[in-house]
């Protein structure tokens, strides 16, 4: 195996369930999938049908895009960023007006998309079952967290939501400390 798949796991069932299983254990992923929903769930139920339209499909095209291009090491300063943004954000609970929550949830998804397609095997013809187990978990845990956040109306449970926020705000700027360490 090349040393640029060396941290893509092999679950032994097949290549969508590595691509659900990669989700699970990228930091990154994992806290961006979780802060937008988060977010998308301060935003009310549009905010929700907006992430779940938008979040899995862009980052399905990313991850296309990824499979045919190479990867810059500034992205995953950027990706690091975009999970520090996403934490302030939801610890804020701040609101976002339509357009500029689609624009952040496409722009996110794509970059996203485009370095999980650059560590997964490329296919030659049809569907990466890869990508696809990826997509798939991004939107069930999008839909899931996201629907929970809008029908939890107690103070408690917003109060909880604005800290999970800070938490990966926290976890983004650790991320960033150290990448700047070298």
């Amino acid at each position: 195996m090349p040393l640029l798949f060396a941290h893509l796991m092999e679950t032994g069932f097949g290549g969508f369930y590595d691509g659900i299983a990669h989700l699970l254990i990228t930091p990154a992923d994992v806290l961006l999938v979780l802060g937008l929903a988060l977010l998308a769930g301060q935003q009310g139920a549009a905010g929700g049908r907006l992430l779940f339209a938008l979040l899995p499909v862009s980052w399905w095209l990313g991850g296309s895009v990824g499979q045919l291009w190479g990867l810059d090491h500034t992205l995953s300063l950027i990706t690091t960023l975009m999970v520090t943004v996403v934490g302030v954000l939801v610890a804020l609970a701040q609101k976002l007006r339509s357009a500029v929550f689609a624009s952040l949830v496409t722009s996110f998804g794509l970059l996203f998309g485009v370095v999980n397609g650059f560590t997964m095997p490329a296919v030659r013809q049809g569907v990466s079952l890869d990508m696809l187990g990826v997509v798939t978990a991004v939107a069930v845990l999008s839909v899931l967290i996201s629907g929970q956040v809008v029908v939890m109306r107690s103070p408690a449970v917003k109060i909880a939501v604005r800290v999970m926020g800070s938490w990966i705000a926290a976890a983004g700027l650790l991320s960033l400390g150290l990448w700047l360490k070298g």
